[in-house]
């Protein structure tokens, strides 16, 4: 009978666990390595537009009728019937205003997002995340509003087709009417931008730290989905204030935000500063899904076109 010497047996152990920890360590080490590697600006406003027009026209073309229906009920004032033919109206001239849109936003929020993650400490990403997705909504805002009024009037039947949509709130009321509800847009849609793309950012940050590897496809969409759906609730009654806005046009029945939230109120009631907070859920956790699916894959086969430089998640 043999016996192993105990000064041996604890060098073995010593051993197995400095290997183990080194195999951990790999994945902490090469998040913070690439942190320091400099940014490309360039290629990243290069495939951030391409990965963002992709994955905005696959979710709005998706996604299109729940949309519709979710603005519908939420300009039905009382007892008003919802009607569900046309869901597809005005999807074309939409496309043609969503695609520049969705490229701006994620071309300028990948840049601004790895420079402010550069700028900030570590612990305080989620404030990099969070202001990088307030700077892109705005910059995206400028095409986003004109193609989100067409869109809403399109829906709601005031128009047959984007052309001549956009010809006509123009004679009527002027250019300035292509951006009817802009204060009430931004009040929404920053926000909503922010705290979304935060709470994903901040999701897969936990779950590769989790998992100590790169997320799969079915759990990047899954992640998108969640942040989608409680971004969505919670910023339905903002939504509804810039639905009213912006569908009103020339009618004048609110003054502007403040009133429009006071009359809905005195008017309706709380709980209608919630219509549509179901189709809402629905379509952005959906979307959501979606979007952040597609992106991320496609920010991965653009990665692989240049296999020299990695990509910045």
């Amino acid at each position: 009978m043999s016996s192993k010497d105990p000064h041996t047996d604890s060098l073995d152990a010593l051993k197995f666990k400095m290997s183990a920890q080194k195999d951990s360590d790999k994945f902490f080490m090469s998040i913070s390595e690439r942190e320091k590697k400099p940014v490309d600006v360039l290629r990243a406003l290069y495939d951030g537009c391409i990965a963002g027009g992709v994955a905005g026209v696959v979710v709005e073309t998706a996604l299109y009728p729940i949309d519709t229906i979710k603005t519908r009920l939420q300009v039905a004032r009382g007892g008003g019937q919802i009607i569900l033919k046309g869901l597809y109206s005005g999807l074309a001239g939409n496309i043609v205003g969503v695609l520049p849109a969705s490229a701006i936003f994620v071309g300028v929020y990948e840049p601004t997002k790895q420079k402010l993650l550069r700028s900030f400490p570590e612990n305080l990403s989620a404030v990099a995340h969070f202001a990088a997705g307030a700077i892109a909504g705005a910059a995206s805002s400028l095409v986003r509003v004109p193609t989100e009024v067409v869109k809403q009037r399109m829906q709601m039947g005031q128009f047959k087709s984007a052309p001549a949509a956009v010809r006509l709130i123009v004679a009527n009321e002027g250019f300035k009417g292509l951006y009817a509800g802009y204060g009430s847009f931004l009040l929404r849609d920053l926000p909503f931008d922010a705290i979304q793309f935060c709470i994903y950012e901040q999701l897969r940050i936990g779950y590769k730290l989790a998992a100590k590897r790169d997320l799969n496809d079915p759990e990047n969409a899954m992640l998108g989905a969640f942040a989608g759906a409680i971004t969505g609730a919670v910023t339905t009654p903002l939504d509804v204030v810039k639905t009213r806005l912006m569908v009103q046009g020339s009618q004048n029945h609110y003054k502007g935000i403040y009133d429009c939230v006071s009359t809905i109120v005195k008017e309706e009631g709380t709980h209608a500063l919630f219509k549509g907070m179901g189709p809402r859920v629905l379509w952005i956790g959906i979307g959501g899904s979606i979007f952040f699916g597609v992106l991320e894959k496609t920010k991965q086969i653009l990665a692989q076109r240049h296999p020299k430089a990695e990509l910045h998640n």
